[in-house]
């Protein structure tokens, strides 16, 4: 599953230099599945969705920092728990229930993103 940041958030910026897929961005920022992966140009996701990974894609939320649930692995082939949750000074990166992926799937989606 992936995590998510909740509007508790303050903003801090904290997680966002920890997470090892370039998931995390600030508020209304536009992001790109090329940002911190090897993923460039035309890809089929592992859901079997067609992007291209260097097109800009919409903010996620424009209030506070959010987690691109596509990137996300919860740090999954990096670290043993979400680093992102273990920097946040108010606990607000927290497991997101609409984004829920087994281990395999989230090593599988890491994999993909960082391939040796």
């Amino acid at each position: 599953m992936a995590i998510i940041i909740t509007d508790e958030c303050i903003n801090c910026g904290a997680c966002e230099p920890e997470c090892p897929n370039t998931a995390i961005y600030e508020g209304a920022d536009e992001w790109r599945y090329s940002d911190g992966t090897s993923l460039k140009g035309d890809i089929v996701l592992p859901d079997g969705k067609e992007v291209n990974a260097d097109e800009v894609q919409e903010p996620i939320s424009d209030e506070v920092y959010y987690i691109s649930p596509d990137k996300c692995t919860e740090c999954m082939g990096f670290h043993e728990e979400p680093q992102c949750a273990a920097v946040c000074p108010v606990d607000c990166c927290v497991p997101d229930d609409d984004h829920v992926e087994t281990e395999e799937v989230l090593l599988a989606k890491q994999r993909f993103m960082h391939p040796e």
